[in-house]
């Protein structure tokens, strides 16, 4: 059995994603198991970490007994061991350490949004595309276990014709003046590239595309809803950014769905993200892990009556969807595919165009809400 390595510089892995998802949960299992390619290779990967604090990536190597790290990415750019490239920087230093690596003939990976604008993300693509290279772009809720049951009951014709679905994502993030904030403070400052509009409709954008179709257009409103946060040195700033948002999304088949956005929220649902799909011969709600659904033939009859107590057990009338499969960590799932695509020619449909249309829904949502219109949105 041949056994290939190959280097991947790890670009911002001192970030609470970077760290725990992508090298933890992603990169070091890869390392270790491998991934087997067509001609029976099994290709392995060594990450080089890459970043500003020296102190912090050398703390991370040590602990997982990694041999390379550097703050510079220059260097780690000219090794030749080095064949990808991953970002999972802010956005803001996407596009010049993007650019440098294509320059440098690496094939790129990052985490989304690829860039600030369409034309950045479009730029990138048309670059990678002259140099021979592979892209792509994180996608990781479609990889989630409740959300691949969900498509199976799609790819099973399910749900009939698909009406709407209705989103709810979010929780509390604590201000952090008397408990620390479980997200970085740059998330609130629009001027670092933060905003939950930025930031979520990206994911809305990849997740509404290929569960139910292109999103024509969109009508929403971001608001701040916490004035003023506390940032990791216990510093009182005001937060620019949006921290929640409420989105109708018109979809090309005319399925219409609404999903709100939000870290401004207390949790009386039973997963951190839940997704309902309703359809002419069934529904489904999605969370995290499981699926729930409810065929036509078993929808209950409630009859609206305020003077008299609910006795319908709504939520008992639904069947759970079983696993069916063995699921692996989404990112790892997905890390596995763009390696295959880039050493096999297996498809991969996240690629940097498919990062434009997620930059694309995040501009016209934060249109539609400073304006206070619908946005259509063209294609890309």
């Amino acid at each position: 059995m041949a056994v290939r390595t190959i280097g991947v510089a790890v670009n911002g892995v001192t970030g609470r994603m970077g760290y725990r998802q992508h090298l933890v949960r992603s990169l070091l299992p890869l390392r270790d198991e491998g991934v087997r390619l067509q001609d029976g290779t099994v290709l392995k990967v060594e990450p080089v970490l890459v970043g500003r604090n020296a102190d912090k990536l050398k703390e991370i190597a040590e602990r997982h007994d990694l041999a390379r790290w550097t703050t510079d990415l220059d260097s780690a750019l000219a090794d030749p061991s080095v064949e990808i490239y991953f970002d999972s920087q802010v956005t803001s230093r996407h596009v010049e350490s993007i650019t440098k690596a294509l320059r440098a003939g690496k094939h790129v990976y990052t985490e989304k949004p690829v860039s600030d604008t369409v034309e950045q993300a479009l730029e990138l693509a048309r670059l990678a595309d002259s140099l021979s290279l592979r892209h792509g772009v994180v996608a990781d809720k479609l990889y989630l276990p409740g959300i691949r049951k969900l498509k199976r009951l799609i790819d099973g014709g399910f749900f009939g014709r698909i009406l709407s679905v209705r989103g709810e994502f979010g929780y509390w993030v604590f201000e952090g003046d008397w408990q620390p904030a479980q997200r970085p403070s740059w998330n609130y400052r629009a001027e670092d590239g933060g905003g939950i509009v930025s930031d979520m409709f990206c994911h809305w954008s990849y997740l509404l595309h290929d569960l139910f179709g292109r999103v024509e257009a969109v009508t929403a409103k971001a608001v701040t809803h916490i004035p003023t946060r506390w940032d990791e040195q216990n510093n009182a700033y005001e937060a620019t950014a949006d921290d929640a948002a409420y989105g109708i999304f018109e979809i090309a088949n005319g399925v219409i769905a609404q999903i709100n956005s939000s870290w401004c929220v207390r949790v009386r649902r039973d997963e951190l993200v839940e997704f309902q799909v309703d359809g002419t011969e069934g529904s489904a709600v999605a969370g995290l892990r499981e699926c729930f659904a409810q065929t036509r033939a078993v929808t209950p009859k409630p009859v609206w009556n305020p003077d008299l107590p609910v006795t319908h057990p709504f939520r008992e009338q639904w069947q759970q969807v079983p696993d069916n499969e063995e699921f692996d960590n989404g990112f790892k799932v997905q890390w596995a595919e763009f390696l295959r695509h880039v050493y096999d020619g297996a498809p991969f449909p996240h690629d940097f165009r498919a990062g434009a249309r997620g930059v694309a829904l995040a501009a016209a949502g934060l249109q539609s809400s400073s304006e206070g219109r619908r946005v259509e949105i063209a294609d890309v």
